[in-house]
């Protein structure tokens, strides 16, 4: 069964509802799913890659908001440069009252997810990152001297761009494969500028300070088969973090949130019941409802 179509699917859509937040104007527009007992005031926020949309994390949402846990996934409107990023993701916390949150990213999203906590470090808004086939540095995708041209490019192309590094569907699992048209299917839902500032943001000249995350709690979730993510990129990600969690899959392609969902949702349990005996289990800072 496609994923789109599946029961789970439909019941996130028939049971979660989509909010939109508008900040700072009226084309400054986050989309959000939020579940779970909103009295969890250190939720887990899922970041998506460039290709994702809000609902990209519906199996998270789903499956860890009915053990307790707040789960929001949200699509981020177009924002040109990090720092500008950075500081929308900032005011859209506030909005929420969120004081600190856990943050789940994968691709662009996980590298949002260092760059917001590099960003907030001196005042801490993150608690902890799950970072899934990510990155530290922009530079490995070697668009850096074009990025700034991106914006002039027609959406085809861009598109093709991403779909680019989505391998192969023949040689592909099943469940591997649906994630793959999943994912085509939230792409050609993104409009021009949503898909050109997303990618001048991950291929635009940056990277981590990764020695100012370096008392984060880290939990790295990557796959052993083909992904977009390249071995050298995830050696880096290792050494970057060297104290970090390791959650290798043994497949599931460059989407195993949705591909092996049950697998990522038990590292994100694992990853986060470290909090359960702290400060932020409790009261207005809880992680998770019991």
């Amino acid at each position: 069964m496609e994923t789109d179509t599946s029961l789970e699917y439909l019941s996130f859509r028939s049971n979660i509802p989509c909010r939109k937040i508008v900040l700072d104007d009226s084309e400054k527009v986050w989309t959000i799913y939020d579940g779970g007992p909103k009295t969890v005031r250190t939720p887990l926020i899922c970041l998506p890659p460039v290709s994702g949309t809000a609902d990209t994390f519906f199996q998270q949402v789903l499956g860890l908001s009915a053990k307790g846990y707040r789960v929001i996934s949200l699509s981020y409107p177009v924002y040109w440069s990090i720092n500008e990023w950075c500081e929308g993701f900032r005011k859209l916390l506030d909005f929420l009252q969120l004081d600190q949150v856990h943050l789940f990213g994968a691709s662009l999203g996980g590298f949002l997810a260092q760059k917001f906590t590099e960003y907030t470090h001196r005042c801490p808004r993150v608690l902890s990152l799950v970072l899934c086939n990510s990155f530290t540095d922009t530079s490995v995708f070697q668009y850096g001297d074009s990025a700034p041209f991106l914006w002039m490019l027609p959406s085809m192309v861009l598109k093709k761009m991403v779909m680019g590094n989505f391998g192969s569907e023949k040689m592909m699992e099943s469940v591997v494969a649906d994630s793959v048209d999943f994912m085509v299917e939230r792409l050609e839902s993104l409009s021009q500028a949503e898909l050109a500032s997303r990618l001048t943001l991950n291929c635009g000249s940056s990277y981590v300070h990764v020695d100012k995350l370096q008392h984060y709690c880290v939990t790295i979730i990557d796959v052993f088969d083909d992904c977009a993510i390249a071995s050298p990129v995830c050696e880096d990600m290792y050494r970057s973090y060297p104290h970090a969690s390791m959650a290798h899959l043994k497949n599931g392609g460059n989407f195993p949130y949705l591909s092996r969902c049950d697998e990522v949702n038990l590292h994100l349990q694992v990853h986060l019941l470290r909090f359960e005996r702290t400060r932020y289990k409790d009261g207005g800072g809880k992680t998770f409802s019991n």
